[in-house]
């Protein structure tokens, strides 16, 4: 049977609560793989599985339990390998990999910042800030709305402007946010967002990072400003740009 696979954590870590559940209906019984330093949270992989929501907040619910105790790599919702012996052989492969992960995330949670843009509130900033914007607006009003081609211009030269605020405002983001973060990962680009940002945060100063957000959305109320977490620290299973590997000498 295929083995689902949760996380990776060290080999002496505290031992999971009994009885805990995983994916599937009826849930799989979750237990522990270890090989050398190493261990794998697993439980059976049931057949023809699909991100419910079950399924969804068991996984999590399996990783919070699991990092609760000590620090734990998340493996991402529908992680299966063939058998119990191929996972051993991944954590025997990847041991020094996943040790200095393991180090590196120790009391270290995620948070992940999502930012849009007020639309009103945008457009008052763009009017305020960019001449040729104020100069087409005043044009075509003292000409009774202007032309066709004289509206298009004023689009085009508008959402130009708010693009440019964009990128201005996503770096800016992550500029305020960084210093009391220990790494950040830019997440995929999207149309609904101007800014996806996940940053690995020491679980002690994890206070000092949500007031850093509330600073951010106070200094800049054109944004609109989500955060999520504490996640497990599922953008840094892997060393980023900002978090570079470790190299040997």
């Amino acid at each position: 049977m295929s083995t689902y696979v949760y996380g990776i954590t060290s080999g002496s870590h505290p031992s999971l609560p009994d009885g805990m559940e995983g994916v599937g209906e009826p849930a799989r019984q979750v237990r522990i793989i270890k090989e050398g330093d190493l261990a794998a949270v697993v439980s059976d992989a049931p057949e023809g599985l699909r991100p419910k929501r079950r399924d969804l907040l068991a996984h999590q619910n399996v990783l919070a339990e699991t990092g609760a105790a000590a620090a734990v790599l998340p493996m991402r919702f529908g992680s299966v390998s063939p058998d119990d012996a191929a996972v051993a052989g991944v954590l025997a492969e990847r041991a020094d990999h996943f040790k200095e992960r393991l180090e590196a995330l120790s009391g270290k949670v995620e948070y992940n910042v999502k930012a849009t843009h007020d639309e009103e509130a945008v457009l008052h900033r763009v009017m305020s800030e960019n001449p040729e914007v104020r100069a087409l607006t005043e044009a075509n009003r003292n000409a009774g709305g202007g032309s066709y081609d004289d509206k298009l211009r004023l689009g085009e030269v508008v959402v130009a402007a708010v693009q440019h605020r964009e990128a201005e405002d996503a770096a800016e983001l992550q500029r305020a946010l960084e210093p009391v973060a220990a790494a950040v990962s830019v997440g995929p680009e999207s149309t609904g967002w101007l800014a996806n940002l996940s940053f690995l945060v020491e679980r002690a100063s994890a206070e000092d990072f949500i007031a850093a957000v509330e600073e951010v959305r106070k200094a800049q109320p054109h944004l609109e400003v989500r955060l999520h977490g504490p996640l497990p620290p599922y953008s840094f299973v892997e060393p980023g740009p900002s978090e570079p590997a470790e190299t040997q000498r």
